[in-house]
């Protein structure tokens, strides 16, 4: 493994251990001719799954992507990030478990909009927002009024 620092080749494994329930091994390294440690995550390759935009457009699936959406709808929101990264590891995991390898952003969009209506309820509409294309205020209270409807319930 390259060294971030340095750029030698040469390191050494200091630490292994599982993460995100054994998907990825995390590794602590340290550069033999530098000596400074960091860290790097082994996972397996998998084929990836394309996203199928609104307007026919196909893309590799980005957890990253998926995330900063989140983030965004979280924004000023007290929702841990840790809590995101586990909605995109659970997204994710159900994407990867399908044996077709292409999905609709629709269908993405709703995995989410499903786990953040039970995590943040400001940051679902905000989300949802966004992925149900809302035209017109109506649209917007209907899905407030849902919302209402089912914590009351």
């Amino acid at each position: 493994m390259i060294c971030p620092f340095c750029g030698r080749p040469s390191s050494r494994v200091v630490d292994s251990r599982e993460v995100r329930d054994g998907a990825e091994i995390r590794r602590r390294r340290e550069c033999s001719d530098c000596s400074r440690r960091f860290t790097t995550y082994e996972r397996v390759d998998e084929l990836p799954v394309t996203v199928v935009k609104r307007d026919g457009r196909r893309e590799t699936f980005d957890r990253e992507k998926l995330l900063n959406g989140m983030l965004r709808a979280c924004e000023k929101r007290p929702v841990p990030r840790r809590d995101l990264i586990d909605i995109v590891d659970a997204v994710e995991s159900a994407i990867a478990s399908r044996e077709v390898r292409e999905m609709a952003t629709e269908e993405i969009g709703h995995l989410v909009i499903e786990r953040l209506r039970h995590l943040d309820q400001v940051a679902y509409v905000r989300f949802a927002s966004v992925y149900r294309r809302f035209e017109d205020v109506n649209q917007f209270m209907e899905e407030l009024k849902g919302l209402l409807l089912t914590r009351d319930q």
